[in-house]
């Protein structure tokens, strides 16, 4: 069963359960695939890509309305993220993805912070699946100044 599949099972079972947020969630995720493809028609890599962006977009929305103390936002942003990460493989787990920076950092022959975007590059070819976020902050430590 593809992604697409999979959502529009879902939309259908929470139309029949009344559950709104999931309902709404997953709405927002079939927008985001009809966007870049009318007809639906992506290859499952194309569509996880659509949802980590989507993932990306929801936690600094998260964060936003946490720096701005509005906690039933975040509450609420907080249950979306969760229906999203249904979607999205397993994250690595942090010594597995400073393994794969030091692999990076080791092909990719980097020695200062100036050699920051080919260590960046060298991860994405190795695990696309490795958060970014956690990546960047692993490199900037082992490359120091």
């Amino acid at each position: 069963m593809t992604l697409i599949e999979k959502i529009n099972d879902g939309i259908k079972e929470a139309m029949r359960s009344k559950d709104q947020l999931r309902l709404d969630t997953l709405r927002m995720l079939k927008s985001k695939i009809l966007t870049a493809d009318a007809r639906g028609n992506l290859p499952d890599e194309d569509v996880l890509k659509l949802f980590k962006t989507y993932f990306g977009s929801l936690q600094e929305a998260l964060e936003q309305a946490q720096a701005a103390n509005r906690s039933e936002m975040a509450e609420k942003l907080k249950s979306e993220i969760v229906i999203v990460q249904e979607f999205l493989p397993k994250a690595i787990s942090v010594e597995e993805t400073k393994k794969i920076v030091e692999q990076a950092i080791a092909e990719s022959g980097a020695k200062t912070k100036k050699d920051f975007g080919l260590v960046m590059k060298s991860i994405m070819k190795l695990n696309s699946s490795v958060d970014g976020k956690l990546a960047k902050d692993l490199a900037g430590q082992l490359l120091g100044e």
